[in-house]
């Protein structure tokens, strides 16, 4: 008598009670120029570890603005508060002549930790924007961009400052001091 009472509760939860799951393969997350959702629309967290949000190759600033790297950009850049001193120093210095390229992975903790305080010092100087160039790479370190391999990156983000088309220095995963004194000790080293 029990088991079919057992029976009789069992069969109605089995069958009637719970929302249809679907197959893994049906439910997959889409990542799109807008939304980071799944097959239901619902909102699902980021893997950057994973090779589908990797940004490869050159690509530009207004795709860390929006999903799935907004989550990490916009909140970094907001947050950061560059030091005044070194800050009033690098905006006492001419950016003409100079150009940037910043190496990164979408992957990397310290890439979207830097390189969102980066763009905010960089945006407080008033920098131009089109004298950035921003390379992807994957977790080798590598990128699908001619010429990479003459860059020698061993570490991301990596920061390099030129002058007139000549490397001046480099900010290399970490700041020494802080990224806007190490881009006035880079800019300042050969002026004394």
């Amino acid at each position: 008598m029990k088991r079919i009472f057992y029976l009789l509760v069992l069969l109605p939860l089995c069958f009637g009670g719970c929302k249809t799951i679907k197959p893994a393969a049906m439910a997959k997350t889409e990542i799109t120029q807008n939304s980071v959702t799944n097959s239901d629309n619902a909102p699902v967290a980021v893997n950057f570890s994973d090779q589908i949000t990797w940004l490869l190759g050159y690509f530009n600033l207004s795709q860390l603005s929006r999903e799935p790297y907004s989550v990490w950009y916009v909140k970094g850049f907001d947050e950061y508060m560059p030091g005044s001193e070194a800050l009033n120093k690098l905006l006492d210095i001419d950016n003409t002549g100079l150009s940037i390229k910043i190496v990164l992975g979408t992957w990397c903790p310290d890439s979207r930790r830097e390189v969102p305080r980066f763009m905010k010092v960089l945006d407080i100087w008033q920098f131009p924007v089109e004298k950035l160039t921003f390379i992807g790479v994957d977790n080798g370190k590598l990128s699908p961009v001619g010429e990479y391999n003459q860059l020698d990156i061993q570490r991301v983000p990596t920061f390099i400052i030129y002058k007139n088309n000549i490397e001046a220095g480099r900010i290399i995963e970490n700041p020494v001091a802080s990224l806007e004194q190490d881009m006035v000790n880079i800019l300042t080293r050969n002026e004394k």
